[in-house]
């Protein structure tokens, strides 16, 4: 019997596990690789060891790696009260089921579908400083002064992209913490109102507690989706996170780096595989010790 199922268990997730392999696993014990050599172009030469990583933490490479590191903490730490706050609200408004929930639930999952480059071509015109409808309006109503250069400009340029991200990742989070409140027996919070408990008591002690699960799976995807942020910034932005590096981000500095710029005909294997591993290193290390005390806390509650 155990045999006939593990070769169930070998049949059905062997291609699923060779995927995984193939697409995730060699590719980022390759860069590691990558990283120990110094390149010729595109041709591996010597042995250099750790060269390519003390490069990348000196002078000229550290002050842009350093300055994309905290662009990706900023964005983490955004994504994780502004997104997930604003879609633990709306989860818990559809989960009172009001008239026409099932619309609204279709309009806050719909821009996770959507296709980014598109996303971010229609935000481009949206924001747009000289014909934009956004900036147009704000001219209309008298708020003149509020009508800026929203990507080009060094203060507002990075606010905007994470504006962006909020708006079109928000469903996502929802639905999870939507799924978590239908999945919270109904018993539990008619016991603690026949308690004498508060609207808010209940909520505090009893359905935040019952979201844990919810917002481990959340609080995980959404730290290692700050920092392998690349899609949008490139899109709306560039490859070089203009303007003067205000949106740049360690995923748009190891692409550059690696494949070279407009600005940049040269590139560098060696440095950008270094960032990769960084990187790597960083997004593992994050999410395993988050998953890992974000469940002895649903284990404590």
């Amino acid at each position: 019997m155990r045999r006939q199922r593990a070769v169930w268990l070998g049949l059905f997730l062997g291609p699923a596990v060779a995927l995984m392999l193939a697409f995730t696993t060699l590719p980022a014990l390759a860069s590691l690789l990558y990283s120990l050599f110094e390149w010729e172009g595109f041709r591996r030469a010597a042995f250099a060891g750790l060269l390519n990583f003390r490069k990348l933490l000196a002078f000229p490479f550290q002050r842009d790696f350093l300055r994309a590191l905290g662009h990706n903490v900023e964005v983490c730490l955004v994504m994780l009260a502004v997104q997930n706050g604003l879609a633990l609200l709306l989860a818990l408004a559809l989960s009172r089921e009001p008239r026409g929930f099932r619309f609204f639930r279709v309009v806050t999952f719909l821009p996770v579908i959507l296709s980014l480059v598109i996303v971010g071509f229609l935000w481009q015109l949206l924001l747009n400083p000289l014909f934009g409808p956004l900036n147009r309006l704000l001219r209309t109503v008298g708020l003149s002064a509020w009508a800026l250069p929203w990507l080009g400009d060094t203060v507002t340029a990075l606010p905007t992209l994470m504006a962006v991200n909020v708006w079109r990742w928000v469903g996502f989070p929802t639905l999870v913490f939507l799924a978590g409140l239908n999945a919270i027996p109904e018993e539990y919070h008619e016991a603690a109102r026949l308690d004498g408990a508060a609207a808010w008591r209940v909520f505090r002690f009893v359905t935040l507690p019952l979201l844990a699960p919810a917002f481990t799976i959340v609080t995980v995807l959404t730290f290692i989706g700050a920092f392998e942020w690349f899609e949008l910034p490139y899109v709306m932005a560039g490859v070089n996170g203009p303007p003067a590096g205000a949106t740049d981000t360690l995923a748009l500095m190891f692409y550059r780096t690696a494949f070279g710029s407009v600005d940049s005909a040269a590139a560098s294997v060696g440095l950008g595989a270094a960032i990769s591993a960084l990187l790597f290193l960083i997004v593992g290390t994050g999410a395993a010790i988050g998953a890992l005390l974000l469940r002895r806390r649903e284990l404590e509650l």
